[in-house]
């Protein structure tokens, strides 16, 4: 004879297949087949702090990583001077890598200002040097990427584009030797390279496998681009996209760094970028990069929290709508 627990067990699940049988087979599928196999809008995005966000604080590269993972990210964006820094002072990068690893984030990506694209053959060899030198810090702790702005080329309009794309190739070559790939960067208040069609057209000519390209909201609409050119762009293209906003009384000509506000707050086409982002059906970091001097005098971990929150909000929009 079953004990009264054994028979009030079978009797629960008697009941609830019972209540499952209620259901439309259609249903039930539906049900098992959202349990095996997530839609890939929910998974196609991981969150990143850039940690210019944070910068104004001064906390030190360890102290960000602390904020960073408190926050509740997935990846954190470094810059190559906080490494530097923290290195001059005894740092030691393996004690770093402990320390990331320890955190549950991952390195995606550092910014760093090597003037690989300019014309003068000097300052672009000593660039690769130092290109190298960071790739080696980088790789040490663990990040497998590099973000390539046109630094130095700035200022002076007409740069060659097909130049440009020889010397990206370079960088590119050194980056597969290295283990760091860089990502060309788009930079809307350059001189050079500051429409999206510019770096596609680099990123093109360069003619490399490893060829990425990091674009980033405000750059976008500070350079004059199109975001309908984002609908040229497939597969693996990006892996990282820098999200930020702008406020509606700002012109494109006049915006400036400091003007870049949390996703979700101002009049960028957010919704429509996060859309064709989704459409290359490949992963994508999004990375929070903001240099809001008002966000630098807040507490560093609200600043965090808030912009995690409001990129979340805004992938939650793009997606169901």
């Amino acid at each position: 004879m079953k004990s009264p627990v054994s028979r009030r067990k079978a009797l629960t699940g008697l009941g609830a297949i019972a209540g499952l049988s209620l259901l439309p087979l259609s249903a039930l599928a539906e049900q098992e087949k959202k349990k095996k196999s997530p839609s890939p809008k929910a998974n196609i995005f991981t969150y990143c702090l850039n940690t210019s966000t944070i910068m104004g604080q001064n906390l030190g590269i360890e102290e960000e990583i602390n904020i960073t993972a408190k926050a509740g990210y997935d990846g954190i964006e470094i810059w190559i001077r906080s490494l530097e820094a923290y290195v001059e002072k005894g740092g030691k990068l393996k004690d770093l890598k402990k320390r990331i690893d320890d955190s549950g984030l991952k390195v995606e990506d550092a910014i760093g200002f090597a003037q690989w694209i300019v014309d003068d053959n000097d300052t672009r060899s000593r660039a690769l040097e130092q290109a190298k030198r960071e790739m080696d810090m980088l790789a040490q702790v663990g990040c497998k990427r590099l973000a390539a702005p046109p630094a130095g080329a700035t200022n002076y309009p007409g740069l060659d584009l097909d130049k440009a794309a020889e010397r990206f190739r370079a960088l590119v070559e050194l980056g597969a030797q290295m283990g760091v790939n860089p990502q060309l960067e788009v930079w809307g208040f350059s001189k050079n390279l500051y429409k999206l069609s510019q770096v596609l057209y680099v990123a093109a000519e360069c003619g490399h496998p490893n060829t990425r390209i990091l674009p980033d909201i405000y750059h976008l609409y500070r350079g004059g681009s199109d975001i309908d050119g984002l609908k040229l762009i497939s597969g693996e293209t990006i892996e990282v996209f820098h999200m930020n906003d702008y406020p509606k009384d700002l012109n494109y000509m006049d915006i400036q760094d400091k003007d870049r506000i949390y996703p979700g707050l101002g009049v960028a086409p957010t919704t429509q970028i996060l859309k064709d982002l989704a459409a290359s059906g490949k992963p994508k970091v999004l990375s929070l990069e903001l240099f809001n001097r008002d966000y630098w005098a807040q507490d560093a971990l609200e600043v965090a929290k808030k912009g995690l929150a409001q990129m979340k909000e805004a992938v939650r929009k793009a997606m169901e709508g």
